[in-house]
């Protein structure tokens, strides 16, 4: 039971450690804030289909990487509860089909994210301009990133996960 919980712990603690360097990485790039986000962190949000730990694992690691890149507390909440959200859709939906993965992150980013930059940040598109590309970066980064990694990891995922 121990050894369980000990490794549960472990998976979530380096899924959060890898989405903030991965978010750290995209922002070296000029690509993990703004309008159009691409964060390589968010092709993590499929892990949800492998293994709980990743649930925590994720919200963590978005809450870290949204303080340490000087977010302001309404992106720090709102931004980690979108990735909470997704995160937790797509572990509950792991069982229909690994194409449904990528979509829980990708509808919770493109519904709260466009509110947080216009009320938070006060970016002034438009809502539906902040969700069409909100949505754009999510579908690179959670449907075509999140889809790769998923395919390369389903081959080792009982090596990685455990059974």
């Amino acid at each position: 039971m121990k050894k369980t919980k000990a490794l549960f712990i472990t998976h979530a603690a380096i899924i959060a450690a890898l989405y903030v360097v991965l978010t750290y990485l995209a922002a070296m790039m000029g690509l993990s804030n703004g309008a159009i986000q691409i964060r390589f962190s968010e092709a993590l949000t499929i892990l949800p289909f492998f293994t709980p730990a990743a649930v925590p694992g994720l919200f963590v690691g978005c809450i870290i990487a949204n303080i340490l890149s000087g977010a302001v507390i309404w992106d720090i909440v709102f931004g980690s509860i979108a990735t909470l959200l997704g995160a937790l859709f797509t572990y509950l939906l792991r069982k229909k089909s690994e194409w449904l993965a990528p979509l829980p992150p990708i509808a919770a980013n493109t519904v709260i994210v466009p509110f947080v930059l216009t009320y938070a940040y006060g970016v002034p598109d438009g809502i539906a301009f902040l969700m069409l590309t909100v949505g754009i970066g999510e579908v690179i980064s959670c449907g075509v990133l999140g889809m790769v990694l998923l395919k390369c990891l389903k081959k080792y995922r009982n090596h990685i996960f455990g059974a």
